[in-house]
C-alpha cells in the first residue's frame, strides 16, 4: 500500500476538541497542533469528525463461491465508503471457511484489494452442517490467525457440540459467535411471529427461538468458562436475557444490527424483499428494547450483517426471496439516525460501539485504536452536519438489496484512511491500483 505523508487539519475529535492530526508511515505520529510539514498531503478537516476507522465484526465477502452476489474487492470498497478500515468475514463461503486453506485464502484477498482489512471468521462445524467440529485450532494457528467462529446462517442447535466448540477455543482466546436461532420453531418462518403476520398470513418466527438459544448458550458459557458472541440481537427478551447473563459476570457479548435499531416489521406489509432478513425485523418495542439495550453497554457493538444478493434473489416472490440486506455504506447514518440524533449515543459511544469495542472483541490487532499518538493510521472523516437522500450512487459493491433506497438519512462519509493510505477522498473511492497491498497486516 502507497503511504503518505498527511497533515489533516482542524478536525473535530469526538471529545469535541478541534485537533490538527500527523500520520507518517502509516502512524499517527501527532495530534494537536500541528504544522504540515513539507511535502505534506493536506487534507481540510473543518467541520468534519475524525473517528478511528469504523471495524465491522459481521460482514458477508460471499467470496470464493458465491462472486456474482460480492467479492472480497467489491465488498472491501463498500467497506470504505462507509467509513469502515476493517471487516471479519463471515464463513458461509463455497467452500466454506472451515479450513487453515480457506481462511488464509480470504486473508489474501484481502490484502490484495487494500481499502480494509479482512479478518476471516472460520467456521464453527464442517461445512456449517452441525454434526462435528471443523479445525478450529489449525484456523487459529495460521496466518489468517483467526479468533472468531461462527456457523452464522445456521445455529450450532447441538448443546453438546457448542459446549465442545466453547471449551476448545479457550486454549487460543477465541469465541464462537452464535446465530440464536432453534431451527425447529423456525421452520418455514417469513418474518416475526406477531399481529403483523396473523394479518398477512404469513409463517411467523417467534422471539423465543432466539431467545432460548441465547439462554442455553450463555448457561454453557458459563459452566465452561469460556466466551460467548451473540449475533444480531433482535428481540426485547434477548436484552433481558443478556442483562441477566453480563450481571451473572458471565463473558458474553452481543451485537445489534443497524437495521434492526430504524425498522420494524410493519415494513413487511408491502412484501418488498429488501426487507426480509434473518432475525426478522422485530416490533417498534423491540427497536426500543435494542436503543436502550445499546445505551446502557447490555449490547456491546453495532455490526452490519452486510448480506449481498443479486437482484434475481431479491426481485421476486416474498417466500422465495433470500434473506438478508446489504449495509456497509449505510450503518454509520443508520446509527446516527436511529441513536445519535435522539441523543441515547454520543460520538464517544459510536467510536466504542463501530471501532474500538468489535476490535476487541475479534481480537484484531491495530484497528480501532484511539486516534492518539502511535496508533495505527486508521481515520474517517464525517460530516455529520448535513442530511441527504441515500441514492443507488452511494452503493458500491456489487449487490443493490440496500432497503434505504431514496431514505433521507443524516451524515456523510469524507475521508477515509486505511493505514495510511487515503482509500476515500472527498466522498469518491481511490482507484484499486493507487491503494495496492496492505502495508501492515495482522498477525
Amino acid at each position: 500500500m502507497t503511504t503518505q505523508t498527511l497533515h489533516i487539519s482542524g478536525a473535530r475529535l469526538s471529545s469535541g476538541q478541534a485537533a490538527d492530526i500527523l500520520v507518517e508511515g502509516g502512524i499517527i505520529t501527532e495530534v494537536g497542533s500541528v504544522g504540515a510539514p513539507a511535502g505534506a498531503t493536506r487534507i481540510d478537516a473543518d467541520g468534519l469528525l475524525a473517528l478511528p476507522g469504523l471495524v465491522d465484526l459481521h460482514t458477508h465477502l460471499r467470496e470464493p463461491g458465491f462472486e456474482q452476489s460480492e467479492t472480497v474487492l467489491t465488498g472491501t470498497r463498500a467497506a470504505a465508503a462507509g467509513g469502515f478500515t476493517a471487516v471479519f468475514a463471515m464463513a458461509n463461503t463455497s467452500p466454506v471457511a472451515d479450513t487453515a486453506g480457506v481462511v488464509e485464502q480470504e486473508l489474501e484477498l484481502g490484502h490484495r484489494a487494500g481499502y480494509a482489512t479482512v479478518q476471516p471468521i472460520g467456521a464453527v462445524t464442517t461445512g456449517l452442517k452441525g454434526e462435528r467440529l471443523a479445525e478450529l485450532g489449525a484456523m487459529a494457528s495460521s496466518r489468517a490467525r483467526v479468533r472468531v467462529f461462527s456457523d452464522d446462517g445456521f445455529c450450532v442447535s447441538d448443546p453438546l457440540l457448542m459446549r465442545r466448540a466453547l471449551e476448545y477455543v479457550k486454549a487460543f482466546d477465541g469465541v464462537i459467535a452464535q446465530h440464536a436461532q432453534e431451527p425447529r420453531l423456525t421452520e418455514g418462518a417469513q418474518m416475526n411471529e406477531g399481529a403483523r403476520s396473523a394479518e398477512l398470513g404469513l409463517t411467523g418466527w417467534p422471539a423465543v427461538a432466539e431467545e432460548s438459544i441465547i439462554a442455553r448458550d450463555v448457561l454453557l458459557a458459563e459452566h465452561v468458562g469460556s466466551r460467548l458472541h451473540v449475533c444480531h440481537v433482535s428481540t426485547a427478551g434477548s436484552v433481558e436475557v443478556i442483562r441477566w447473563a453480563k450481571a451473572r459476570g458471565i463473558d458474553v457479548t452481543a451485537e445489534v444490527t443497524p437495521h434492526h435499531l430504524l425498522l420494524t416489521d410493519d415494513l413487511v406489509a408491502g412484501f418488498d424483499a429488501r426487507f426480509k432478513v434473518n432475525p426478522p425485523l422485530r416490533t417498534r418495542e423491540d427497536v426500543t428494547a435494542l436503543r436502550e439495550a445499546l445505551a446502557d453497554g447490555t449490547i456491546d457493538i453495532v455490526a452490519t450483517d452486510h448480506a449481498p444478493h443479486p437482484a434475481e434473489s431479491k426481485q421476486c416472490e416474498w417466500d422465495a426471496a433470500a434473506n438478508g440486506m446489504v449495509g456497509l455504506e449505510s450503518a454509520l447514518r443508520v446509527v446516527h439516525e436511529s441513536v445519535v440524533t435522539s441523543d441515547q449515543l454520543g460520538w464517544t459511544d459510536v467510536e466504542r460501539v463501530l471501532s474500538s469495542s468489535p476490535a476487541r472483541i475479534g481480537r484484531l490487532r491495530g484497528q480501532g485504536e484511539p486516534l492518539a499518538q502511535g496508533s495505527s493510521a486508521n481515520i474517517l472523516l464525517y460530516d455529520s452536519s448535513v442530511r441527504g437522500a441515500f441514492t443507488r450512487d452511494a452503493l458500491h459493491g456489487r449487490s443493490a438489496n440496500s432497503p434505504y433506497l431514496d431514505w433521507e438519512l443524516p451524515g456523510r462519509v469524507v475521508t477515509t484512511i486505511h493505514n495510511g493510505a487515503i482509500t476515500v477522498a472527498d466522498g469518491t473511492l481511490a482507484d484499486p491500483e493507487e491503494i495496492g497491498q496492505e502495508a501492515i497486516v495482522n498477525g
